[in-house]
């Protein structure tokens, strides 16, 4: 998460280095005045920039260089190194860059440049006229930063069920839930940032119907809204909990921001909690307690935690550190009834509990696109540009089935850095550009100071080969179909994991 810096190292970047000591596709940081900055000699020149990544302030220079831009090892967010610009998610905001002057074999760091400011309120000829945005999510919010960067200008508006506007979600699982970060760093932007941009919001409400022939959208209350592009990203739902008892108010699922808050409160004056489900959820939940100093047990029905999506390896590993971090599994085992605080088991075995936290699974919202007779196949099916079977109408994030060029099969995912580039592909197409979505799945999870990085995507495989240790947080896992690689797992091998999303990025099914 955002942290200081550290203390300005390396050489003074403004009487200059020697350009031999920067080879061709290394980085370098130096410092100028107060500043630290990041030197990257590329085929293209020599760039300085910001060594930090603006998502969660993971240090670019132990990324990696790809043409023109940088990767961050953490969450593989990308930057033009000659703009600064965030190319893709999940960093939003641009880097800053300096200006580098090359003489005499030396190179010299300038004055930084300046950002654009906002762009003056127009309407904007040749584009649609009024575009609406259906989920305040990752994809629903990238896809109105996106299109308000891009110089559309036109109405836009974004409809939330949510009471909040937009927030990092990942967080609600992680250290916001931990405690470990207040809530400044919740919101991806303030508003602020919607009103500078003239993105307008409505929250809390529900869209009932779309009219297809019309155009327009049907809320709640009978008001109709026209729209001549419309993106669906109306995300996913938690699978509910239909034993006896599962409707009490100390049972709670971990969807919305006010979800979490809940549990926050309710973990305040809570000894112990039982977690249901070892789902990647499930477990930042048992972590995050666990830092709130409850005392946590999972009940789940596998035999490994995350077995079916990592492998028995990762799975045994998982258990284990969350057994050193004082977790008790009850696996192979389920919920049957939560009568008061006392969760009884399948087989037998009763848990009391001031505290009960479902992380079973969740489930597309799909009713909107069912209602208005859009293609669905376990999701609301999209070509390579995110459009709909209704022409106009794009779906992104959560919701949306797409044909994956890398892996030659149509697939849907539930990750966060998806459905914001997902989101910012769609945008781009809404204005025109016809640029298909080609990025490689990305996922972390992190569990107490141990991240998972998890690139492309496996739903089987005949093969999973280890380079490393896994027991020893120190591996990449290459999970393989037919000899081809499909899904690459890591732990600390940062600068692998990008590698192997690169070359995925150039190989096709």
């Amino acid at each position: 998460m955002p942290q200081d810096d550290a203390k300005h190292s390396g050489p003074d970047l403004s009487p200059g280095v020697p350009l031999a000591d920067l080879p061709m596709g290394g980085m370098l940081i130096g410092r100028l005045d107060k500043d630290e900055v990041l030197l990257v000699r590329t085929e293209d020149g020599v760039f300085a920039v910001s060594p930090y990544c603006t998502h969660y302030h993971g240090p670019l220079a132990e990324g990696l260089v790809v043409g023109s831009t940088v990767r961050c090892p953490w969450h593989h967010a990308c930057f033009d190194l000659r703009t600064g610009e965030a190319v893709k998610a999940p960093a939003i905001d641009p880097i800053a860059c300096w200006d580098v002057e090359q003489r005499d074999g030396m190179i010299a760091v300038r004055s930084k440049r300046k950002r654009p400011g906002a762009k003056p309120r127009a309407k904007t000829a040749g584009q649609p006229e009024k575009i609406v945005i259906v989920g305040g999510g990752a994809a629903g919010f990238a896809a109105a930063e996106m299109l308000r960067r891009n110089g559309y200008q036109n109405h836009l508006l974004m409809l939330s069920a949510d009471e909040s506007l937009p927030y990092d979600r990942p967080n609600l699982s992680k250290d916001y839930l931990a405690g470990t970060i207040p809530f400044k760093y919740v919101p991806l932007k303030t508003e602020r940032f919607y009103k500078e941009n003239h993105i307008e919001t409505r929250l809390g409400g529900a869209v009932l119907e779309l009219d297809l022939r019309a155009r327009e959208i049907v809320l709640a209350g009978g008001e109709r809204l026209p729209y001549d592009r419309l993106l669906l990203a109306t995300g996913a739902e938690p699978v509910r909990l239909t034993i006896p008892g599962a409707d009490q108010p100390h049972v709670h699922t971990l969807r919305s921001l006010a979800d979490c808050q809940s549990i926050i409160k309710g973990a305040e004056s809570s000894r112990r909690a039982v977690v249901i489900g070892a789902s990647f959820i499930g477990l930042e939940v048992a972590a995050a307690l666990r830092a709130r100093k409850l005392e946590v047990h999972v009940v789940a029905p596998d035999k490994r935690p995350m077995e079916r999506i990592l492998g028995p390896d990762m799975g045994d590993f998982i258990r284990s550190l969350h057994e050193e971090h004082g977790v008790v599994f009850h696996l192979e085992d389920k919920a049957v009834e939560i009568d008061g605080k006392a969760v009884r088991l399948e087989k037998g075995g009763t848990i009391e509990a001031d505290l009960v936290v479902v992380g079973i699974g969740a489930r597309p919202r799909l009713d909107l696109a069912e209602k208005a007779g859009l293609r669905l196949d376990r999701g609301v099916v999209v070509n390579q540009y995110l459009e709909t079977s209704a022409p106009g109408i794009y779906a992104a994030g959560d919701i949306a089935r797409w044909p994956n060029s890398h892996s030659g099969e149509s697939i849907r995912i539930e990750h966060w850095v998806v459905a914001e580039r997902q989101g910012q592909s769609a945008a781009l197409n809404m204005l025109g550009q016809s640029r298909p979505f080609e990025d490689v799945p990305f996922f972390w999870s992190q569990h107490y100071d141990v991240p998972i990085n998890y690139v492309g995507h496996a739903e089987s495989w005949d093969e999973i080969t280890i380079d490393g240790d896994v027991m020893s947080k120190d591996c990449i896992l290459r999970f393989k179909r037919h000899g081809h690689v499909a899904a690459v797992a890591s732990i600390f091998r940062d600068l692998e994991s990008l590698k192997a999303e690169v070359a995925m990025e150039h190989a096709t099914a």
